[in-house]
């Protein structure tokens, strides 16, 4: 397995991962290694240490040196410089009048490059102000957009609890917060009460999310029905996580409530999803509330098919009331029996369709494409007499039926 040491370039970033060759490193040492970013001057905060292969992304850059007297000098510098380049660009910022917050200005070990950290609301057009430093200070500059956390964590303060705030001491990474952590360990969900300096809720909300998580799974809810050691039944009141006890309201007899603590062990409940309903059968249910599964009828047990009725027995319609002048269709002729008129209609027309002869032998394929080629010919000598129908009978016919209008009319 490869060593490797654990190196911290401010005070609270994040720490990378390094090969220490053959440099005898302690812990709080100095050094110098190569990053994405140029040199850097950092400090070791993992001691050389044997590290799975697996856990290691890519392969690690070597230490350059350890850290001498003119590095730490060097170091020290570039700190009082960076007050400087924050000052001038403050006020290249009121000068261009740009909606934007300066949080800190930042120096690379070799000078190579100036880094600006600001907030903003929204995107800023900063062209011109980096064309502006980059005048003043001939090197490289960089302008970074972050978020308000991370400004808290740059500038620190005191948190709720009177002590410094984690993210400016020892927080190197932000970890994901939501509010269901503030419930699960039953904490005012008032916004005042558990967000942070930075407005965004308190990060050390996480630090003891997995161990209520874990208690609360054996612990029952506020209003469900639990059975005391007694025997006794009683709704829950109030849940101490950490200490796993309930309050419990138990009915003593004679109408008479008491309010008793009980561990959890001691105890056994129904999750409320599981109560038996208190509201009786015959009471009337009111709209908002949903039917009770348990009320519907069983549907496992089939009907008798016997008992049903045949389907060839249509229901009587006789009885439904008259609408208007109507006339009662209950009675209709029955057209299962077909009269002897239809009967021998639908011979007739069977004997027109064959041509009133008898079946005779199948064809040979060279007689059906000759009847064929002469039914075609028979359709297309009618469509040519349709087409060549004179059309001056019909208008001849038109102007006899127009002339005794004419005769009749009289003269002006």
């Amino acid at each position: 397995m490869p060593k490797i040491i654990g190196v911290r370039f401010r005070n609270t970033g994040k720490v990378y991962y390094f090969d220490p060759g053959d440099f005898t490193i302690h812990y709080h040492d100095h050094v110098v290694v190569e990053t994405a970013r140029g040199v850097e001057y950092g400090t070791v905060v993992i001691t050389p240490t044997d590290m799975p292969e697996g856990k290691i992304a890519g392969p690690l850059k070597k230490v350059i040196r350890m850290a001498t007297k003119e590095d730490d000098e060097r170091d020290e510098a570039n700190r009082e410089r960076e007050k400087e380049a924050y000052h001038v660009c403050k006020q290249r910022i009121a000068e261009r009048g740009l909606d934007m917050k300066l949080i800190g200005a930042e120096y690379t070990f070799d000078n190579s490059k100036v880094l600006f950290y600001f907030t903003a609301d929204g995107r800023i057009d900063f062209r011109e102000l980096v064309k502006d430093l980059a005048g003043i200070f001939r090197t490289r500059i960089e302008l970074r957009q972050i978020g308000v956390r991370d400004e808290t964590k740059l500038l620190g303060g005191i948190g709720s609890c009177g002590r410094p705030l984690c993210c400016h001491t020892w927080l190197s990474e932000f970890a994901p917060v939501s509010i269901k952590m503030a419930k699960d360990q039953n904490l005012s969900l008032n916004p005042a009460k558990i967000s942070g300096t930075c407005g965004r809720l308190m990060c050390c909300l996480k630090n003891e999310a997995d161990t209520y998580a874990y208690l609360n799974r054996s612990m029952p809810g506020k209003g469900d029905l639990v059975t005391t050691p007694d025997g006794l039944q009683g709704d829950v009141v109030s849940v101490n996580i950490l200490r796993q006890t309930v309050k419990v309201i138990v009915e003593t007899g004679d109408d008479e409530k008491e309010l008793r603590e009980f561990e959890v062990k001691d105890i056994t409940f129904i999750p409320k999803s599981k109560r038996p309903k208190k509201e009786q059968q015959g009471q009337p249910k009111n709209k908002g509330e949903k039917p009770d599964k348990s009320e519907r009828p069983d549907r496992s047990e089939k009907p008798d098919k016997s008992l049903r009725p045949d389907k060839g027995e249509k229901p009587d319609r006789s009885e439904k009331p008259d609408k208007g002048e109507k006339t009662d269709r209950s009675e209709k002729p029955d057209r299962s029996e077909k009269t002897d008129k239809g009967v021998k209609a639908a011979s007739e027309s069977k004997d027109k369709a064959s041509g009133g002869r008898e079946k005779e032998a199948p064809k040979s394929k060279e007689t059906e494409g000759a009847d064929k080629k002469e039914k075609s010919a028979a359709e297309g000598e009618k469509k040519k007499r349709r087409r060549r129908r004179p059309r001056h009978k019909t208008q001849k016919a038109e102007e006899t039926a127009e002339r005794p209008a004419k005769q009749d009319a009289p003269q002006g």
